[in-house]
């Protein structure tokens, strides 16, 4: 599919991009990251990776890209996006049981009940952890807004990943992604980087299993 093609060799696109719009590649970045995050109907854009390749190519003074303006930009694309996805939730939520997601997902008053409960106890920790999670991120805030999420707690914690999220990703990329291993093995470090998103919620689900067991 395109689409993992896109995400697997994001660094290759991002030198067409360049090469082709110059300065709008700040734009495309912007709008990428926006997207992956506050749409939930484009949860497979590439978060982790295009941070990480944007990081690397930003090392590069070829490409003329400044890790100074791609930070604080890539940020306010996250919050922006969770915001929106926050909002849209919530909008759901007002309308109450029945309430569809383009005519396909029917809200109904369990899960929001349920959703409420959940993010009230886990919020917080929950809503950094799945910064780092592809396709959990997009989701996290659309949830927290159907679950009317207090927003003074969620914003909170909504900056606080965006900022951990960008500035990790970004800077990981500025500082190993000119390794020439790393340049020729970008499909597994993208995995890798995958890979290690998910163990904060691999640990999380074992721990909450074992701690079951024990109760039980």
């Amino acid at each position: 599919m395109e689409i993992f093609d896109f995400i697997f060799h994001i660094d290759q696109h991002l030198e067409t991009f360049i090469s082709q719009y110059g300065l709008l590649i700040y734009l495309i970045l912007f709008l990428i990251i926006f997207c992956e995050t506050g749409l939930v109907v484009t949860p497979l854009l590439p978060g982790d990776s295009l941070l990480f390749a944007a990081g690397a190519l930003a090392a590069n003074p070829v490409y003329g890209l400044k890790i100074g303006y791609i930070i604080p930009l890539l940020i306010i694309a996250a919050l922006l996006g969770d915001n929106t996805n926050y909002f849209i939730g919530k909008y759901l939520a007002k309308k109450g049981a029945g309430a569809k997601l383009f005519g396909v997902f029917t809200i109904k008053q369990e899960y929001i009940d349920r959703t409420h409960s959940f993010y009230e106890k886990y919020g917080p920790r929950t809503i950094i952890m799945a910064r780092f999670v592809p396709i959990v991120r997009t989701f996290a805030p659309f949830v927290a807004g159907v679950a009317r999420m207090t927003y003074s707690k969620y914003i909170k914690y909504c900056i606080a990943g965006a900022v951990l999220w960008v500035v990790v990703a970004t800077l990981a990329g500025y500082f190993f992604g000119a390794l020439p291993w790393v340049k020729a093995n970008f499909e597994l470090v993208v995995l890798g980087i995958i890979f290690i998103s998910l163990l904060p919620m691999v640990f999380t689900y074992l721990k909450h299993q074992q701690n079951k067991k024990a109760a039980g």
